[in-house]
Protein backbone atom coordinates (compact mmCIF):
# COMPACT_ATOMS: atom_id res chain seq x y z
CA UNK A 1 0.00 0.00 0.00
CA UNK A 2 1.41 3.42 -1.60
CA UNK A 3 2.55 5.78 1.28
CA UNK A 4 0.88 9.93 1.46
CA UNK A 5 2.30 12.39 2.68
CA UNK A 6 -0.35 14.87 3.96
CA UNK A 7 0.69 19.21 3.37
CA UNK A 8 1.99 21.11 5.85
CA UNK A 9 0.48 24.56 6.68
CA UNK A 10 2.85 27.74 6.91
CA UNK A 11 1.70 27.50 10.51
CA UNK A 12 3.07 23.94 10.88
CA UNK A 13 6.15 24.40 8.91
CA UNK A 14 7.10 27.21 11.47
CA UNK A 15 6.55 25.01 14.26
CA UNK A 16 7.92 21.63 12.63
CA UNK A 17 10.93 20.21 14.67
CA UNK A 18 12.93 17.44 13.23
CA UNK A 19 16.21 15.60 15.16
CA UNK A 20 19.48 15.30 13.24
CA UNK A 21 20.02 11.54 12.28
CA UNK A 22 23.22 11.72 10.75
CA UNK A 23 26.15 14.50 9.95
CA UNK A 24 29.02 13.73 7.38
CA UNK A 25 30.49 17.15 6.46
CA UNK A 26 28.48 19.32 5.26
CA UNK A 27 25.52 17.23 4.74
CA UNK A 28 22.78 16.67 7.10
CA UNK A 29 20.05 14.17 7.27
CA UNK A 30 17.54 15.38 9.24
CA UNK A 31 14.24 13.09 10.50
CA UNK A 32 10.68 15.18 10.80
CA UNK A 33 7.24 13.94 11.70
CA UNK A 34 5.56 12.39 8.48
CA UNK A 35 2.70 15.48 8.56
CA UNK A 36 5.29 18.19 8.55
CA UNK A 37 8.14 17.19 5.87
CA UNK A 38 9.78 20.52 4.96
CA UNK A 39 9.73 21.30 1.56
CA UNK A 40 12.87 21.50 -1.31
CA UNK A 41 14.94 24.76 -0.40
CA UNK A 42 13.44 25.32 2.78
CA UNK A 43 15.61 26.72 5.34
CA UNK A 44 15.81 24.77 8.44
CA UNK A 45 17.93 26.10 11.76
CA UNK A 46 20.67 24.28 14.62
CA UNK A 47 21.72 25.73 17.50
CA UNK A 48 24.90 24.24 18.39
CA UNK A 49 27.14 24.75 21.64
CA UNK A 50 30.59 26.05 21.22
CA UNK A 51 33.63 26.85 23.36
CA UNK A 52 32.70 30.66 21.93
CA UNK A 53 28.80 30.29 22.87
CA UNK A 54 26.06 29.17 20.95
CA UNK A 55 25.80 29.32 17.68
CA UNK A 56 23.05 28.74 14.51
CA UNK A 57 23.39 27.12 12.06
CA UNK A 58 21.54 27.52 8.60
CA UNK A 59 20.69 24.29 6.36
CA UNK A 60 19.16 24.13 3.40
CA UNK A 61 16.52 21.35 2.26
CA UNK A 62 18.10 19.39 -0.70
CA UNK A 63 16.45 15.73 -0.60
CA UNK A 64 13.85 13.58 0.01
CA UNK A 65 15.14 10.53 1.42
CA UNK A 66 11.66 8.74 2.16
CA UNK A 67 10.89 7.28 5.73
CA UNK A 68 10.47 11.27 7.03
CA UNK A 69 14.35 11.85 6.23
CA UNK A 70 15.27 15.04 4.62
CA UNK A 71 19.17 15.78 3.13
CA UNK A 72 19.97 19.12 3.96
CA UNK A 73 23.61 20.92 3.01
CA UNK A 74 25.01 23.14 6.06
CA UNK A 75 25.99 27.16 4.65
CA UNK A 76 28.23 26.75 7.84
CA UNK A 77 30.77 24.32 9.47
CA UNK A 78 28.83 21.26 11.16
CA UNK A 79 31.61 21.78 14.08
CA UNK A 80 29.79 20.88 17.44
CA UNK A 81 26.27 19.59 15.34
CA UNK A 82 25.52 16.16 16.93
CA UNK A 83 22.97 13.25 16.38
CA UNK A 84 19.39 14.14 18.04
CA UNK A 85 19.86 17.98 18.00
CA UNK A 86 16.51 19.63 17.61
CA UNK A 87 16.07 21.27 14.05
CA UNK A 88 13.51 23.93 13.25
CA UNK A 89 12.07 24.33 9.45
CA UNK A 90 11.36 28.09 8.94
CA UNK A 91 8.36 27.28 6.77
CA UNK A 92 10.28 29.25 3.89
CA UNK A 93 13.11 29.01 2.09
CA UNK A 94 16.46 31.29 2.65
CA UNK A 95 15.55 34.96 2.81
CA UNK A 96 18.15 38.07 2.72
CA UNK A 97 17.17 41.56 3.59
CA UNK A 98 16.00 44.09 0.73
CA UNK A 99 15.36 48.02 0.00
CA UNK A 100 17.59 50.74 0.43
CA UNK A 101 18.81 49.71 3.49
CA UNK A 102 21.36 47.35 2.14
CA UNK A 103 23.26 50.12 0.78
CA UNK A 104 26.61 50.67 1.92
CA UNK A 105 26.36 47.14 4.06
CA UNK A 106 27.97 43.82 3.73
CA UNK A 107 26.02 40.59 3.40
CA UNK A 108 26.81 37.29 4.04
CA UNK A 109 24.44 34.46 2.20
CA UNK A 110 21.98 34.03 5.24
CA UNK A 111 21.30 37.91 4.63
CA UNK A 112 23.68 38.78 8.39
CA UNK A 113 25.05 41.94 7.76
CA UNK A 114 29.08 41.75 8.35
CA UNK A 115 29.93 45.68 8.90
CA UNK A 116 27.11 46.39 11.04
CA UNK A 117 28.31 49.70 13.31
CA UNK A 118 28.01 49.82 17.15
CA UNK A 119 24.73 51.43 18.19
CA UNK A 120 23.41 51.02 14.48
CA UNK A 121 19.92 49.65 13.24
CA UNK A 122 19.27 47.80 10.61
CA UNK A 123 15.93 47.94 9.46
CA UNK A 124 15.26 46.66 6.06
CA UNK A 125 12.20 47.47 3.71
CA UNK A 126 11.38 43.58 3.35
CA UNK A 127 12.82 40.43 3.33
CA UNK A 128 12.84 38.45 -0.39
CA UNK A 129 13.30 34.23 -0.38
CA UNK A 130 16.47 34.01 -2.75
CA UNK A 131 14.74 31.18 -5.01
CA UNK A 132 12.49 33.13 -7.27
CA UNK A 133 10.82 32.56 -10.44
CA UNK A 134 12.47 34.77 -13.81
CA UNK A 135 10.52 37.34 -15.37
CA UNK A 136 7.69 36.15 -17.06
CA UNK A 137 8.00 36.28 -21.19
CA UNK A 138 5.98 38.90 -22.16
CA UNK A 139 7.80 41.48 -20.20
CA UNK A 140 11.28 40.75 -21.11
CA UNK A 141 12.52 43.95 -23.23
CA UNK A 142 15.98 43.62 -25.06
CA UNK A 143 18.14 46.37 -24.93
CA UNK A 144 20.24 47.69 -27.79
CA UNK A 145 21.55 51.43 -26.15
CA UNK A 146 26.00 50.62 -25.39
CA UNK A 147 27.27 51.07 -21.96
CA UNK A 148 30.44 53.30 -22.96
CA UNK A 149 33.36 52.68 -20.60
CA UNK A 150 36.09 54.22 -21.85
CA UNK A 151 38.59 51.01 -22.58
CA UNK A 152 39.50 51.73 -26.20
CA UNK A 153 39.51 47.85 -26.84
CA UNK A 154 36.62 46.79 -25.51
CA UNK A 155 34.41 50.14 -27.26
CA UNK A 156 35.42 49.57 -30.16
CA UNK A 157 35.65 45.97 -30.82
CA UNK A 158 33.24 43.95 -28.28
CA UNK A 159 31.03 47.08 -26.89
CA UNK A 160 28.75 46.07 -23.95
CA UNK A 161 25.01 46.21 -23.85
CA UNK A 162 23.17 48.12 -21.29
CA UNK A 163 21.08 45.83 -19.42
CA UNK A 164 22.48 42.88 -21.01
CA UNK A 165 25.17 39.85 -19.61
CA UNK A 166 29.02 40.30 -19.70
CA UNK A 167 31.69 38.21 -18.80
CA UNK A 168 35.18 38.41 -18.94
CA UNK A 169 37.18 34.87 -19.27
CA UNK A 170 40.35 34.58 -18.34
CA UNK A 171 42.86 31.91 -16.53
CA UNK A 172 44.44 32.94 -13.97
CA UNK A 173 46.62 35.79 -13.09
CA UNK A 174 45.39 37.97 -16.24
CA UNK A 175 43.79 40.41 -14.86
CA UNK A 176 39.91 39.55 -14.44
CA UNK A 177 39.56 40.96 -11.04
CA UNK A 178 41.24 43.78 -11.78
CA UNK A 179 39.04 44.26 -14.96
CA UNK A 180 36.17 43.93 -13.14
CA UNK A 181 37.24 46.35 -10.13
CA UNK A 182 38.36 48.96 -13.40
CA UNK A 183 34.67 48.56 -14.21
CA UNK A 184 33.12 49.31 -11.08
CA UNK A 185 35.03 52.15 -11.14
CA UNK A 186 34.16 53.55 -14.49
CA UNK A 187 30.62 52.23 -14.89
CA UNK A 188 29.33 52.51 -11.19
CA UNK A 189 30.67 56.08 -10.62
CA UNK A 190 29.13 57.46 -13.37
CA UNK A 191 25.48 55.20 -12.94
CA UNK A 192 22.91 56.85 -11.80
CA UNK A 193 21.68 53.70 -10.12
CA UNK A 194 22.27 51.07 -7.60
CA UNK A 195 25.27 48.56 -7.71
CA UNK A 196 25.01 45.14 -6.39
CA UNK A 197 28.26 42.86 -5.66
CA UNK A 198 28.46 39.10 -5.08
CA UNK A 199 31.79 37.63 -4.17
CA UNK A 200 31.25 34.13 -4.90
CA UNK A 201 33.96 32.01 -3.77
CA UNK A 202 36.69 34.14 -3.68
CA UNK A 203 39.49 35.87 -1.78
CA UNK A 204 38.79 37.30 1.40
CA UNK A 205 41.47 39.53 0.82
CA UNK A 206 40.01 40.54 -1.89
CA UNK A 207 36.68 41.25 -0.83
CA UNK A 208 38.64 43.57 1.73
CA UNK A 209 40.33 45.49 -0.86
CA UNK A 210 37.53 45.60 -2.75
CA UNK A 211 35.38 47.51 0.10
CA UNK A 212 38.08 49.90 0.47
CA UNK A 213 38.83 51.02 -3.06
CA UNK A 214 34.78 51.55 -3.32
CA UNK A 215 34.99 53.95 -0.14
CA UNK A 216 37.40 55.85 -2.03
CA UNK A 217 35.43 56.20 -5.03
CA UNK A 218 32.69 57.33 -3.02
CA UNK A 219 29.99 54.24 -4.65
CA UNK A 220 30.32 52.11 -1.01
CA UNK A 221 27.31 54.50 0.18
CA UNK A 222 25.17 53.07 -3.18
CA UNK A 223 26.36 49.60 -3.48
CA UNK A 224 25.15 46.12 -1.52
CA UNK A 225 28.05 43.63 -1.12
CA UNK A 226 27.17 40.07 -0.51
CA UNK A 227 30.75 37.74 0.27
CA UNK A 228 30.91 34.25 0.37
CA UNK A 229 34.26 33.69 0.48
CA UNK A 230 36.68 30.52 -0.58
CA UNK A 231 36.49 29.59 2.96
CA UNK A 232 33.31 28.93 2.85
CA UNK A 233 31.36 25.52 2.99
CA UNK A 234 30.14 24.87 -0.96
CA UNK A 235 26.47 25.32 0.19
CA UNK A 236 26.98 29.15 0.93
CA UNK A 237 29.08 29.24 -2.06
CA UNK A 238 26.29 27.88 -4.74
CA UNK A 239 23.82 30.49 -2.96
CA UNK A 240 25.49 33.61 -2.75
CA UNK A 241 25.18 34.68 -6.13
CA UNK A 242 21.52 34.03 -5.33
CA UNK A 243 21.11 36.05 -2.37
CA UNK A 244 23.13 39.47 -4.12
CA UNK A 245 21.14 38.53 -7.59
CA UNK A 246 17.26 38.52 -5.23
CA UNK A 247 18.57 42.47 -3.76
CA UNK A 248 19.35 43.05 -7.47
CA UNK A 249 15.88 42.18 -7.96
CA UNK A 250 14.00 44.34 -5.46
CA UNK A 251 15.35 47.33 -6.73
CA UNK A 252 14.40 46.45 -10.64
CA UNK A 253 11.02 45.51 -9.70
CA UNK A 254 9.69 47.60 -6.66
CA UNK A 255 11.99 50.02 -6.79
CA UNK A 256 11.98 50.62 -10.73
CA UNK A 257 15.99 51.26 -10.81
CA UNK A 258 18.85 50.58 -13.09
CA UNK A 259 20.84 48.07 -11.28
CA UNK A 260 24.95 46.68 -11.70
CA UNK A 261 25.34 43.65 -10.77
CA UNK A 262 28.83 42.34 -10.34
CA UNK A 263 29.42 38.96 -9.51
CA UNK A 264 33.28 37.09 -9.02
CA UNK A 265 33.33 34.18 -9.92
CA UNK A 266 30.90 32.59 -11.82
CA UNK A 267 33.45 29.72 -12.06
CA UNK A 268 33.40 29.41 -8.59
CA UNK A 269 29.63 28.88 -8.22
CA UNK A 270 29.60 25.98 -10.98
CA UNK A 271 32.84 24.77 -8.77
CA UNK A 272 30.86 24.79 -5.55
CA UNK A 273 27.69 23.13 -7.47
CA UNK A 274 30.02 20.25 -8.01
CA UNK A 275 30.59 19.47 -4.83
CA UNK A 276 26.79 19.78 -3.71
CA UNK A 277 26.35 17.23 -6.27
CA UNK A 278 29.09 15.30 -4.67
CA UNK A 279 27.76 15.30 -0.95
CA UNK A 280 24.80 14.49 -2.19
CA UNK A 281 26.13 11.18 -4.22
CA UNK A 282 25.03 12.19 -7.54
CA UNK A 283 26.73 10.65 -10.21
CA UNK A 284 28.99 13.20 -11.92
CA UNK A 285 28.77 14.06 -15.50
CA UNK A 286 31.57 15.05 -17.90
CA UNK A 287 34.62 16.51 -16.46
CA UNK A 288 33.41 15.44 -13.48
CA UNK A 289 31.02 18.27 -13.06
CA UNK A 290 27.56 17.90 -12.07
CA UNK A 291 24.75 16.37 -14.53
CA UNK A 292 22.77 19.42 -13.51
CA UNK A 293 25.19 21.92 -14.46
CA UNK A 294 23.41 23.46 -17.28
CA UNK A 295 20.41 23.95 -15.00
CA UNK A 296 21.85 25.20 -12.11
CA UNK A 297 23.44 27.91 -14.29
CA UNK A 298 20.33 28.84 -16.34
CA UNK A 299 18.38 29.88 -13.01
CA UNK A 300 20.60 31.98 -12.40
CA UNK A 301 21.09 33.36 -15.58
CA UNK A 302 17.57 33.57 -17.01
CA UNK A 303 16.91 35.72 -13.78
CA UNK A 304 19.50 38.51 -14.66
CA UNK A 305 17.38 40.14 -17.39
CA UNK A 306 15.87 43.32 -18.95
CA UNK A 307 12.10 44.04 -18.46
CA UNK A 308 10.13 46.83 -19.56
CA UNK A 309 11.48 50.04 -18.54
CA UNK A 310 14.17 48.86 -16.07
CA UNK A 311 17.22 46.20 -16.51
CA UNK A 312 20.19 44.56 -14.76
CA UNK A 313 22.82 44.78 -16.25
CA UNK A 314 25.65 42.20 -15.35
CA UNK A 315 29.20 41.92 -15.54
CA UNK A 316 30.53 38.67 -14.32
CA UNK A 317 34.45 37.04 -14.26
CA UNK A 318 35.12 33.59 -15.27
CA UNK A 319 37.60 31.87 -14.33
CA UNK A 320 39.00 29.61 -17.21
CA UNK A 321 40.50 26.12 -15.67
CA UNK A 322 43.71 25.83 -17.23
CA UNK A 323 42.97 28.36 -19.93
CA UNK A 324 40.91 25.90 -21.60
CA UNK A 325 37.78 27.39 -23.27
CA UNK A 326 36.03 23.87 -23.97
CA UNK A 327 36.06 23.34 -20.50
CA UNK A 328 32.16 22.65 -19.56
CA UNK A 329 32.28 25.63 -16.89
CA UNK A 330 33.00 28.48 -19.41
CA UNK A 331 31.31 26.87 -21.86
CA UNK A 332 27.98 26.31 -20.50
CA UNK A 333 28.13 29.81 -19.47
CA UNK A 334 29.31 31.34 -23.00
CA UNK A 335 25.73 31.00 -24.41
CA UNK A 336 24.05 33.17 -21.35
CA UNK A 337 25.77 36.02 -22.42
CA UNK A 338 25.31 39.21 -24.54
CA UNK A 339 28.92 40.13 -24.80
CA UNK A 340 32.37 38.34 -23.94
CA UNK A 341 35.63 40.07 -22.96
CA UNK A 342 38.54 36.95 -22.98
CA UNK A 343 41.63 37.78 -21.68
CA UNK A 344 44.66 35.75 -22.91
CA UNK A 345 48.25 34.85 -21.47
CA UNK A 346 50.33 35.67 -24.20
CA UNK A 347 48.88 39.11 -24.60
CA UNK A 348 49.81 40.16 -20.57
CA UNK A 349 52.98 38.71 -20.63
CA UNK A 350 53.78 41.25 -23.39
CA UNK A 351 52.55 43.79 -21.08
CA UNK A 352 49.74 44.54 -23.13
CA UNK A 353 46.79 45.67 -20.25
CA UNK A 354 43.91 44.98 -20.39
CA UNK A 355 44.77 42.33 -22.03
CA UNK A 356 42.10 41.80 -23.88
CA UNK A 357 42.15 39.28 -27.04
CA UNK A 358 40.50 41.03 -29.72
CA UNK A 359 39.75 38.52 -32.01
CA UNK A 360 38.19 35.98 -29.50
CA UNK A 361 36.00 38.36 -27.86
CA UNK A 362 32.42 39.29 -28.75
CA UNK A 363 29.77 41.21 -28.90
CA UNK A 364 26.32 40.89 -30.25
CA UNK A 365 25.77 44.87 -30.34
CA UNK A 366 29.19 44.95 -33.08
CA UNK A 367 26.74 45.79 -35.80
CA UNK A 368 25.43 48.43 -37.97
CA UNK A 369 22.51 48.76 -36.83
CA UNK A 370 23.70 49.04 -33.32
CA UNK A 371 26.97 50.71 -33.17
CA UNK A 372 26.81 52.50 -36.53
CA UNK A 373 28.22 51.78 -40.18
CA UNK A 374 31.56 53.53 -38.88
CA UNK A 375 32.35 51.98 -36.17
CA UNK A 376 31.48 48.81 -36.92
CA UNK A 377 33.74 48.87 -40.38
CA UNK A 378 36.39 50.18 -38.18
CA UNK A 379 36.67 47.33 -35.98
CA UNK A 380 36.33 44.58 -38.95
CA UNK A 381 39.12 46.69 -40.37
CA UNK A 382 41.02 46.21 -37.18
CA UNK A 383 39.95 42.93 -36.92
CA UNK A 384 41.50 41.87 -40.19
CA UNK A 385 44.83 43.55 -40.04
CA UNK A 386 44.95 41.46 -36.24
CA UNK A 387 43.82 38.12 -38.33
CA UNK A 388 46.60 38.24 -40.78
CA UNK A 389 49.36 39.38 -38.64
CA UNK A 390 48.28 36.38 -36.44
CA UNK A 391 48.38 34.00 -39.87
CA UNK A 392 51.60 35.50 -40.39
CA UNK A 393 53.33 34.90 -37.12
CA UNK A 394 54.81 31.67 -38.04
CA UNK A 395 56.37 32.78 -41.05
CA UNK A 396 58.18 35.28 -39.23
CA UNK A 397 59.27 33.32 -36.43
CA UNK A 398 60.34 30.76 -38.58
CA UNK A 399 62.45 32.58 -41.22
CA UNK A 400 61.97 36.52 -40.21
CA UNK A 401 60.45 39.40 -41.73
CA UNK A 402 62.82 39.35 -44.56
CA UNK A 403 60.60 36.76 -45.98
CA UNK A 404 57.57 38.78 -46.41
CA UNK A 405 56.08 40.45 -49.21
CA UNK A 406 56.19 43.93 -49.05
CA UNK A 407 52.34 44.37 -48.45
CA UNK A 408 52.80 41.73 -45.61
CA UNK A 409 55.53 43.45 -43.80
CA UNK A 410 53.22 47.15 -43.89
CA UNK A 411 50.61 44.79 -42.41
CA UNK A 412 52.88 43.58 -39.76
CA UNK A 413 54.05 46.82 -38.47
CA UNK A 414 50.81 48.18 -38.93
CA UNK A 415 48.82 45.23 -36.62
CA UNK A 416 51.98 45.95 -33.76
CA UNK A 417 51.16 49.70 -33.92
CA UNK A 418 47.21 48.51 -33.16
CA UNK A 419 48.13 45.84 -30.63
CA UNK A 420 49.92 48.71 -28.91
CA UNK A 421 47.31 50.69 -29.21
CA UNK A 422 44.73 48.20 -27.88
CA UNK A 423 46.74 49.22 -24.21
CA UNK A 424 45.65 51.26 -22.03
CA UNK A 425 46.63 52.92 -18.41
CA UNK A 426 43.40 52.19 -15.89
CA UNK A 427 42.79 53.55 -12.62
CA UNK A 428 42.96 50.78 -10.91
CA UNK A 429 46.33 49.89 -11.71
CA UNK A 430 47.47 53.67 -11.15
CA UNK A 431 48.49 53.01 -7.65
CA UNK A 432 50.86 49.91 -8.71
CA UNK A 433 52.00 51.53 -12.07
CA UNK A 434 52.34 55.61 -11.38
CA UNK A 435 50.67 56.31 -14.31
CA UNK A 436 47.03 57.99 -14.61
CA UNK A 437 44.29 56.51 -15.84
CA UNK A 438 42.86 57.67 -19.01
CA UNK A 439 39.24 57.58 -20.37
CA UNK A 440 38.95 57.66 -24.06
CA UNK A 441 35.56 58.92 -25.66
CA UNK A 442 34.03 56.56 -28.08
CA UNK A 443 34.32 59.26 -30.98
CA UNK A 444 38.61 59.31 -30.54
CA UNK A 445 38.58 55.82 -30.21
CA UNK A 446 36.95 55.15 -33.33
CA UNK A 447 39.07 58.37 -35.09
CA UNK A 448 42.02 57.16 -34.00
CA UNK A 449 41.90 53.17 -34.96
CA UNK A 450 40.49 54.50 -38.53
CA UNK A 451 43.90 56.65 -38.91
CA UNK A 452 45.99 53.68 -38.01
CA UNK A 453 44.08 51.03 -40.44
CA UNK A 454 44.06 53.63 -43.27
CA UNK A 455 48.15 53.82 -42.74
CA UNK A 456 48.14 57.32 -41.90
CA UNK A 457 50.68 56.58 -39.14
CA UNK A 458 52.64 54.12 -41.62
CA UNK A 459 55.75 56.44 -41.30
CA UNK A 460 56.31 56.00 -37.42
CA UNK A 461 58.00 53.52 -36.00
CA UNK A 462 55.97 50.45 -35.07
CA UNK A 463 57.36 50.93 -31.83
CA UNK A 464 58.00 54.23 -29.67
CA UNK A 465 60.69 56.16 -31.27
CA UNK A 466 61.34 57.59 -27.61
CA UNK A 467 62.97 54.27 -26.41
CA UNK A 468 65.16 53.91 -23.42
CA UNK A 469 67.21 51.46 -21.98
CA UNK A 470 67.63 50.64 -18.15
CA UNK A 471 70.04 48.64 -16.37
CA UNK A 472 69.00 46.39 -14.17
CA UNK A 473 70.75 48.10 -11.01
CA UNK A 474 70.81 51.23 -9.93
CA UNK A 475 74.15 51.03 -8.78
CA UNK A 476 75.31 52.44 -11.92
CA UNK A 477 75.39 55.47 -10.48
CA UNK A 478 76.90 54.73 -7.10
CA UNK A 479 80.49 55.94 -7.73
CA UNK A 480 80.17 59.16 -9.45
CA UNK A 481 76.77 60.50 -6.83
CA UNK A 482 77.17 58.28 -3.54
CA UNK A 483 75.30 61.04 -1.34
CA UNK A 484 72.13 60.71 -3.32
CA UNK A 485 69.06 57.79 -1.92
CA UNK A 486 68.68 55.10 -3.97
CA UNK A 487 65.72 55.97 -5.70
CA UNK A 488 67.59 59.11 -6.75
CA UNK A 489 70.64 57.26 -8.06
CA UNK A 490 67.54 54.96 -9.92
CA UNK A 491 65.79 57.81 -11.28
CA UNK A 492 69.42 59.17 -12.48
CA UNK A 493 70.41 55.96 -14.82
CA UNK A 494 66.81 55.78 -16.47
CA UNK A 495 66.99 60.15 -17.36
CA UNK A 496 70.06 59.67 -18.23
CA UNK A 497 69.91 56.79 -20.82
CA UNK A 498 66.77 57.87 -22.24
CA UNK A 499 67.84 61.91 -23.03
CA UNK A 500 70.76 60.69 -24.55
CA UNK A 501 73.22 63.13 -21.93
CA UNK A 502 75.35 62.62 -19.03
CA UNK A 503 72.90 61.59 -16.09
CA UNK A 504 71.64 65.12 -14.02
CA UNK A 505 69.68 63.94 -10.45
CA UNK A 506 65.86 63.59 -11.04
CA UNK A 507 64.11 64.34 -7.73
CA UNK A 508 62.36 61.30 -6.35
CA UNK A 509 58.32 61.79 -7.74
CA UNK A 510 59.44 64.39 -10.39
CA UNK A 511 58.35 63.64 -13.80
CA UNK A 512 60.89 62.20 -15.90
CA UNK A 513 62.09 64.35 -18.89
CA UNK A 514 61.23 63.31 -22.47
CA UNK A 515 63.21 63.65 -25.62
CA UNK A 516 61.90 65.95 -28.45
CA UNK A 517 63.33 63.78 -31.01
CA UNK A 518 64.44 60.13 -31.35
CA UNK A 519 66.80 59.00 -28.83
CA UNK A 520 71.04 59.52 -28.90
CA UNK A 521 73.63 57.64 -28.25
CA UNK A 522 73.93 57.50 -24.31
CA UNK A 523 76.41 56.88 -22.34
CA UNK A 524 76.34 54.37 -18.86
CA UNK A 525 78.70 53.48 -16.77
CA UNK A 526 78.22 50.48 -14.28
CA UNK A 527 80.29 50.02 -11.23
CA UNK A 528 82.96 47.10 -11.21
CA UNK A 529 80.36 45.57 -8.82
CA UNK A 530 77.82 45.82 -11.14
CA UNK A 531 80.35 44.74 -14.16
CA UNK A 532 81.30 41.72 -12.75
CA UNK A 533 77.57 40.38 -11.86
CA UNK A 534 76.89 40.66 -14.80
CA UNK A 535 79.74 40.05 -17.07
CA UNK A 536 77.96 36.80 -18.14
CA UNK A 537 75.59 39.25 -20.21
CA UNK A 538 78.41 41.82 -21.50
CA UNK A 539 79.69 44.82 -19.85
CA UNK A 540 77.53 47.86 -21.16
CA UNK A 541 79.07 50.81 -21.79
CA UNK A 542 77.33 52.69 -25.15
CA UNK A 543 73.53 52.52 -26.69
CA UNK A 544 75.10 52.30 -30.02
CA UNK A 545 71.50 51.54 -31.85
CA UNK A 546 68.03 51.20 -31.36
CA UNK A 547 66.03 49.90 -34.02
CA UNK A 548 62.48 50.74 -34.72
CA UNK A 549 61.30 47.06 -33.50
CA UNK A 550 62.82 47.90 -30.15
CA UNK A 551 65.54 45.82 -30.41
CA UNK A 552 68.79 47.56 -28.80
CA UNK A 553 72.47 47.32 -29.17
CA UNK A 554 74.71 47.86 -26.41
CA UNK A 555 78.22 47.68 -26.77
CA UNK A 556 81.21 48.01 -24.60
CA UNK A 557 83.18 45.67 -21.94
CA UNK A 558 83.64 42.34 -23.02
CA UNK A 559 80.88 41.95 -25.76
CA UNK A 560 77.93 43.43 -27.50
CA UNK A 561 74.34 42.55 -26.41
CA UNK A 562 71.01 42.43 -28.04
CA UNK A 563 67.88 42.42 -26.72
CA UNK A 564 64.33 43.07 -27.25
CA UNK A 565 62.84 45.69 -25.31
CA UNK A 566 59.34 46.39 -25.99
CA UNK A 567 57.84 49.79 -25.43
CA UNK A 568 55.26 48.46 -23.24
CA UNK A 569 56.74 46.39 -20.57
CA UNK A 570 59.65 45.57 -18.36
CA UNK A 571 62.13 43.45 -19.82
CA UNK A 572 64.32 41.45 -16.95
CA UNK A 573 66.48 39.91 -19.22
CA UNK A 574 70.05 40.40 -19.79
CA UNK A 575 71.36 43.91 -18.27
CA UNK A 576 67.75 45.78 -20.25
CA UNK A 577 64.97 46.41 -17.46
CA UNK A 578 62.82 48.66 -19.17
CA UNK A 579 61.88 50.75 -22.14
CA UNK A 580 59.21 53.08 -22.48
Amino acid sequence: MAMTTQAATAEDHATAVGRVARVIGAVVDVEFPREAMPAIYNALKVDVELSAGKQEITLEVAQHLGDNMVRAISLKPTDGMVRGAEVRDTGGPISVPVGDATKGHVFDVTGNVLNLKDGEKFEPADRWGIHREPPAFADLEPKTEMLETGIKVIDLLTPYVRGGKIGLFGGAGVGKTVLIQEMIYRVAQNFGGTSVFAGVGERTREGNDLIGEMTEMNVFDKTALVFGQMDEPPGTRLRVALSALTMAEYFRDVQNQEVLLFIDNIFRFTQAGSEVSTLLGRMPSAVGYQPTLADEMGVLQERITSVRGHAITSMQAIYVPADDYTDPAPATTFAHLDATTNLERSISDKGIYPAVDPLASTSRLLAPSFVGAEHYQVAETVKQILQKYKDLQDIIAILGMDELSEEDKVTVQRARRIERFLSQNTFMAEKFTGLAGSFVPMKETIEAFKKLADGEYDHFPSRRSSCAVVWRTWSATRTSSPRTSSSQRYRTVRAGVHCGRRPEPVPAGAARPRPAGPPRWSSVRPSRRAGRRSAGNGLGGRVTSIRSEGAVRVTGGRRSVVRDAPAHSAVRTGRIRHCW
